[in-house]
């Protein structure tokens, strides 16, 4: 039942809570202090438990992980600076004629090492990726490339993969990498031409066909003297595709 309106008993006031304190629940008590740059235990009159100090040690670490990162970022365009540099000091030195409009990329398709393969799949993936006209060169496939890329770059010993980029080479998988992750890479395809949409109809997308005077077999046959090598494709009784290769260098 309710109390008489007007009673002269007065029953005691029942505080709650105290509400002088900006924050009443004691988990927060701290938090404060914790958030205050100039904070220091010794002008705190709470004493902090190892909690407080464990969570202050926290903030102060992020702070500082911040103003790494934040340094981290400014210096990363003065690298990029310094990779496209190293890069035109190559491009300058060594170039593919009548290779302006495309990207030549010389690789191997063979598993035999691993890691080169896995190199080569990598670049010939990212560069793919930008839709752009790319004359793919298979050393597993004719060794004629091989003799190519040694004459233009002048070395006998070689790793692959090798990319020339509007006829300026740019190096392996490891400058390709580089390039893309700072997004100057597709500065350097621009005006390139775009890819063809569709597979190639006369070798399905291989790129080689079978040598039309000896089939594939690399053997000819004359009357007066027999069999004879044929000189008109590779070792695998190849020639490149009349419809989607390119031209040698």
């Amino acid at each position: 039942m309710w109390r008489p309106w007007g009673s002269s008993k007065k029953s005691p006031v029942r505080r709650i809570h105290d509400t002088s304190s900006p924050f009443s629940c004691s988990s927060f008590k701290d938090i404060l202090h914790l958030c205050a740059e100039d904070y220091s235990p010794s002008s705190s009159s709470l004493p902090l438990s190892s909690a407080a100090k464990r969570t202050a040690n926290v903030f102060h670490r992020v702070r500082i992980a911040n103003s790494i990162l934040r340094a981290w970022g400014e210096s990363r365009p003065e690298s990029n600076r310094k990779l496209l540099d190293s890069v035109s000091d190559r491009s300058v030195s060594v170039s593919i004629p009548d290779a302006d409009k495309r990207i030549v990329v010389y690789y191997t398709s063979l598993r035999v090492v691993r890691s080169t393969f896995e190199d080569c799949k990598a670049v010939r993936s990212i560069l793919r990726g930008f839709r752009v006209s790319i004359d793919e060169r298979d050393l597993s496939m004719d060794s004629r490339f091989l003799d190519e890329l040694k004459g233009i770059l002048g070395k006998s010993k070689l790793s692959l993969p090798r990319v020339f980029i509007g006829g300026r080479y740019l190096g392996g998988a490891e400058e390709i990498k580089q390039l893309h992750e700072t997004g100057e890479l597709k500065k350097l395809l621009e005006g390139l031409s775009a890819a063809e949409p569709a597979t190639c109809g006369v070798c399905g997308g291989y790129r080689f066909v079978l040598c039309d005077e000896c089939n594939g077999s690399r053997k000819i046959y004359a009357e007066k003297s027999g069999f004879k090598i044929c000189t008109d494709c590779n070792e695998n009784g190849l020639i490149r595709c009349p419809s989607c290769s390119y031209a040698p260098l």
